[in-house]
């Protein structure tokens, strides 16, 4: 019984995240991804840049650093195992200069082990994700840091006016499905003037 009631619990828990409006940072939010694999830099920032986001990308510690400072991200994240400076030094770096101290940070890595996630608490990171990941994860991410205040929250997009000539109920009436052409009128759809009346039937 014991089991069967937490996973009451755990399906509540699922239908109410799907029913709470989507927590994003703002459209434009600047995020620094740093990790060695190409592969990861190019899925991660696809990711991102599909929601809006705009994404600069470093393969490095060293060029992390220079793109931390020049490019004033808002968000980072950074891959714990790097060519030459790791990670962690990285993070430390940043925690350090006043002008990329507030950035939030979350760590990636492949190898989740109790020493690595203790240094990231210790040296001040955000959170922290593991590989390989999928796209409600990085989503869920972003959603902890807006919530948390470390990120602002994204405007609610304001509703769509009907087009000049267009009434409220005229626009209402367009589906939200895109159908094959049929005549307007079978769909009580107001005709549209642009085309051409379609020929009498014979």
């Amino acid at each position: 019984m014991a089991g069967f009631g937490l996973l009451k619990r755990l399906v509540a828990g699922g239908e109410r995240r799907h029913s709470e409006p989507r927590v994003r940072a703002p459209v434009a939010t600047r995020v620094l991804v740093v990790d060695d694999s190409a592969t990861i830099r190019a899925v991660l920032g696809k990711m991102l840049g599909q929601d809006g986001y705009e994404v600069i990308k470093a393969a490095d510690g060293e060029s992390a650093l220079e793109l931390a400072r020049s490019g004033q991200p808002h968000l980072v994240f950074l891959d714990i195992v790097l060519p030459g400076m790791s990670g962690f030094e990285v993070l430390r770096t940043l925690r350090r200069e006043p002008a990329t101290q507030p950035i939030p940070i979350v760590m990636i890595s492949g190898n989740v082990q109790a020493t690595e996630q203790f240094y990231v608490q210790r040296y001040g990171a955000d959170d922290f994700m593991k590989k390989p990941f999928g796209r409600a994860e990085v989503f869920e991410r972003i959603r902890q840091l807006v919530l948390a205040g470390r990120l602002p929250t994204r405007a609610p997009v304001e509703q769509a006016l009907p087009p000049a000539g267009m009434s409220q109920a005229e626009w209402d009436a367009i589906p939200d499905i895109a159908m094959p052409d049929e005549a307007p009128a079978a769909h009580g759809l107001p005709a549209d003037p642009d085309q051409p009346a379609p020929p009498a039937s014979a």
